[in-house]
């Protein structure tokens, strides 16, 4: 009787921290044979791989979030789409939208995903990488190692998807937008932002 007791509190843990429904829950804790970390790992594979499944799907429904921060000093519009009007309207969706116009006033991002990088600019960054790393003396045999996890930095610093949500430590915004697509099952995009901050 007790070993239910945990488990169910365990899958009511798992839901919390994955936003995965009871079934998936508790399969996954079942894979990982009650090891709470591995299960976390096995939904996010899983959601990887339906989120993967479902991003050819047509996402043409959504919300435009607004978000003015600082008396009025700088203000963000979101637009966050999914596939349908009904998912749209849900307070999980407009919730997520307004957390990620929150991550943009305050991180000021570039770019939406790393792919609007340019590759001219991740050449010249390269350049500047590796001639630092080699200043520093680091060995030539690491060195485009270094350079690629200073790439990896750059985007955690400058990729709204790729940085980390500023209200919890070690979850990225691409994470928050995954775990709506496994609560919803639809595809769910952040299309493109805006950012405006007074005498910029």
């Amino acid at each position: 009787m007790g070993t239910t007791a945990t488990s169910v509190e365990d899958i009511k843990r798992l839901r919390e921290e994955t936003g995965a429904g009871i079934m998936e829950a508790k399969r996954a804790l079942t894979e990982a044979e009650g090891d709470h970390e591995r299960a976390k790992k096995l939904l996010e594979q899983w959601g990887a791989a339906s989120a993967a499944k479902r991003a050819g799907r047509t996402a043409a429904q959504g919300i435009v979030e607004p978000y003015i921060h600082l008396g009025g000093q700088i203000g963000v519009l979101v637009e966050l789409d999914c596939e349908t009007d009904f998912v749209a309207r849900t307070d999980d969706f407009k919730t997520v939208a307004h957390e990620i116009a929150i991550q943009v006033a305050a991180t000021n991002p570039k770019y939406l995903s790393k792919d609007e990088i340019s590759q001219s600019e991740l050449d010249e960054l390269r350049a500047q990488y590796r001639e630092a790393a080699l200043k520093e003396g680091k060995p030539e045999r690491i060195v485009d190692k270094i350079v690629e996890g200073r790439i990896g930095d750059y985007a955690k610093e400058n990729v709204l998807l790729e940085q980390e949500y500023v209200r919890e430590s070690g979850r990225r915004i691409k994470d928050l937008v995954q775990e709506l697509t496994r609560k919803t099952g639809e595809n769910i995009v952040v299309r493109r932002f805006v950012r405006f901050q007074v005498g910029l």
